[in-house]
């Protein structure tokens, strides 16, 4: 039977980009609008809270001393013990009007993540590829880019433009995180309800992805079937990430974005994480190769 509770009960107005550390036993999570880090040490450990001066909507690990956070002006790496951000790569910090969004890892240490127009605007945003120092755009005129992840091999890749609710699939060299052919669609969900949003892929190629204004967890399996659904207590769930040293745990992001205060009474948890009790074959994403 699976169970699903309250992992964190702090509210987020837009929950994101959650990330295991398997090295220190910690998880990373965002509330990008917030402009805030949450980092709970596993699997008692408090919520510790850290404002940032900008809003950051992902983290990756580099070396037990620093992480690399995906910013609304750039990768910016952060020292571990003391918290100081440094901008590594400008990323559109001229431009006011976009954010990041969804971001993963590759196998091969590249990182893919996205941006955004903060107005949600059709076509604003991109996902671009960072390899060793180099960053290229892969997709312009993304709207909201999510579900950005990984086969286990690295040879297939997935992502979402959320403002069209396809879920696409593209070939990658598993040597560099770059495709090698032309997407296709994966998973067409513009009829169903709600929207896809942050995925991740397990050991065994299910992709789990977060569908956002549904208050589902739904899995895939790699030939494009929809297999499970599991409930979640808030309506806008956001981001799914493995959790424990054996990966095989699950929580889930959530936010209260756009809600007003009726909305907020009616969908009472919404902003906070969940675990989801449900035992998977999970895998971490690997170091980003600087």
């Amino acid at each position: 039977m699976t169970t699903v509770s309250i992992l964190s009960d702090i509210a987020c107005h837009l929950g994101e980009g959650p990330t295991y550390d398997p090295q220190s036993d910690t998880l990373f999570w965002f509330d990008i609008l917030g402009k805030k880090l949450l980092e709970k040490r596993w699997p008692d450990g408090d919520v510790v809270v850290h404002d940032l001066p900008v809003m950051a909507s992902a983290l990756t690990v580099i070396d037990a001393d620093r992480q690399l956070l995906v910013t609304e002006t750039g990768l910016h790496i952060r020292d571990v013990r003391t918290g100081k951000l440094t901008l590594h790569r400008p990323v559109e910090a001229d431009n006011p009007l976009t954010r990041s969004n969804d971001s993963r890892v590759h196998p091969s240490g590249a990182l893919w993540f996205g941006t955004m127009a903060r107005t949600e605007e059709k076509g604003g945003g991109s996902i671009r590829w960072y390899f060793k120092g180099e960053i290229r755009t892969l997709f312009p005129g993304i709207g909201i880019p999510n579900s950005i992840c990984f086969s286990p091999d690295g040879r297939i890749a997935y992502y979402t433009d959320t403002a069209i609710n396809l879920l696409m699939r593209v070939d990658c060299d598993p040597a560099t995180g770059l495709p090698t052919g032309e997407p296709t669609v994966f998973y067409d969900q513009r009829k169903d309800k709600g929207g896809l949003d942050g995925s991740v892929v397990d050991a065994e190629g299910v992709l789990w992805n977060a569908r956002w204004g549904a208050a589902s967890l739904d899995a895939y399996s790699p030939d494009g079937k929809r297999i499970r659904s599991i409930p979640m207590p808030a309506r806008q769930s956001s981001c799914p990430c493995f959790v424990g040293p054996n990966a095989d745990r699950m929580i889930v992001t959530s936010a209260y974005h756009s809600y007003d205060a009726k909305g907020r009474e009616r969908d009472p948890q919404a902003g906070k994480t969940f675990l989801v009790d449900l035992p998977v074959k999970g895998r971490f994403d690997p170091p980003v190769a600087l």
